[in-house]
């Protein structure tokens, strides 16, 4: 029993070390000029570069980024011969490759996709076309989350990522772009909403809270106090249901699951145990990007659809528009 305590104590205790999370804003303050630089010596846009980064780092605050300095989440693959860091991803005990620092990583991280044939299609695209080069790093495999491409279209126009583009091909000062962002207001609607940052993907889950471990060696974590874990390529409602012992209306409930029979889950996918909250503790509100629904807002913040259809004044059924602000508690 001592031993069982040690090794749980051991486990959960870096969790209270983990060091106060940097914002979205201070992550691209951060990395901007990198970005910049990469996208004149290796024709990779800026704004795919930080948006990559932040959607695999979580802003730099995910383990992987802390640890090994690696922002991109590229594994160690055949002749990597640099330091290497193990951790559990699609499968347990894999290998990432290892940086000195961060510069390092987006070094390497261009070196990556200039250097391998399945990516060579991306730079016959127009350098500024950032849709384009999103739904073609998803096409040629970089991600399995199925949804990778509009992830990084979503932060790019959020946070106006292409305005770094624009600066690296000398189409904008900076000056220029500030005085753009204060006039459209981006910059103060950034500091007003708390965005929270959902993993999306497996090397975003060290942002949130590791609580507990199933007898198969399964993590469980939190997100605004509900517990979930993170869904394997291809498990269903009805197995997970089963495997967690939850009747599957239930679970379905959970999860805002209408036909189970229909659903198959990918890798990475955020997959609730229990009841979401009427409210989220940490956002205050959300804004709405392109093709978002309640259910997806609700599945992000792990708040019921209902109590943000009620707080909103919505209707069931309400289709959502992008830039629309959701109150989440």
């Amino acid at each position: 029993m001592g031993r069982h305590l040690l090794f749980l104590f051991l486990l959960l205790a870096p969790l209270g070390l983990v060091a106060q999370k940097i914002t979205v804003e201070q992550y691209i303050d951060t990395y901007k000029d990198i970005a910049m630089r990469e996208m004149k010596d290796h024709k990779i846009p800026a704004s795919i570069t930080l948006a990559q980064g932040i959607l695999e780092s979580g802003a730099g605050n995910s383990a992987l980024a802390r640890d090994a300095k690696n922002h991109f989440g590229i594994k160690c693959h055949k002749g990597w011969t640099g330091k290497t860091y193990i951790m559990d991803d699609d499968e347990k005990n894999e290998c990432f490759r290892k940086y000195k620092n961060a510069e390092d990583s987006f070094v390497d991280h261009s070196l990556f996709l200039t250097g391998r044939s399945r990516y060579a299609g991306l730079f016959e695209l127009d350098i500024m076309d950032y849709e384009g080069w999103a739904k073609g790093l998803k096409a040629a495999g970089y991600a399995t989350n199925p949804k990778y491409a509009q992830l990084l279209i979503d932060r790019i126009r959020l946070y106006e990522l292409y305005k770094y583009d624009q600066i690296a091909m000398g189409l904008l000062t900076e000056e220029e772009a500030k005085a753009e962002m204060l006039a459209d207001g981006t910059e103060e609607l950034m500091e007003e909403i708390d965005l929270l940052e959902l993993a999306y993907s497996p090397t975003d889950r060290s942002v949130f809270e590791l609580v507990d471990m199933t007898a198969e060696k399964r993590f469980i974590y939190e997100n605004n106090k509900v517990r979930f874990v993170f869904a394997k390529e291809g498990e269903t409602p009805e197995g997970m249901a089963r495997e967690f012992g939850i009747k599957l209306k239930k679970f379905c409930r959970y999860n805002c699951i209408k036909h189970p029979e229909a659903v198959t889950f990918h890798s990475g996918d955020v997959v609730y145990l229990e009841s979401l909250r009427k409210r989220n503790w940490k956002a205050k509100a959300h804004i709405v990007t392109e093709g978002e629904t309640v259910r997806d807002v609700a599945l992000r913040y792990a708040v019921r659809p209902e109590k943000i259809l009620k707080k909103n004044k919505l209707q069931e059924g309400t289709r959502l528009k992008k830039g629309q602000k959701l109150k989440l508690r």
